[in-house]
């Protein structure tokens, strides 16, 4: 099974979407397997991080952006504005895709541990996600 999602991002940083994934889970009545998450765009990401203290995202959000900062002189791929290069090196830099047990029809994810996509451009927008829920 395979589900396409939507989801409505502010802006950049870290929103998480558990909430959306764990209920593709439950939906598809998988006992037992793997779920796959797929980022469809080259400057978004995705991550498994911690969702109980938000400052934990603030200082992951934080360092990427000191590590690929705008405005670089060396970046030319500018042609959508000063975050489109980092956009795209920080989505190289992380994840495009996650892979994640089910087990007793839920996701196997750790007590503090979330699905996040990683928004790395500045303005709101739609992501696309595919949710792949097999055996």
């Amino acid at each position: 099974m395979i589900e396409s999602l939507s989801i409505a991002v502010s802006g950049q940083g870290l929103h998480e979407i558990t909430r959306q994934i764990a209920a593709v889970v439950r939906a598809s009545g998988q006992r037992e397997g793997l779920c796959t998450v797929f980022m469809k765009h080259t400057s978004a990401s995705l991550t498994i991080q911690e969702n109980a203290d938000p400052s934990a995202r603030h200082d992951l959000e934080d360092w990427l952006n000191r590590h690929v900062p705008e405005n670089d002189p060396h970046f030319t791929h500018t042609m959508e504005g000063p975050d489109d290069m980092p956009s795209h090196i920080k989505a190289a830099l992380t994840s495009t895709s996650l892979g994640i047990p089910i087990v007793n029809g839920e996701l196997a994810l750790g007590t503090w541990q979330g699905i996040f996509l990683w928004e790395h451009r500045r303005r709101a927008r739609s992501r696309t996600v595919l949710v792949h829920v097999g055996a």
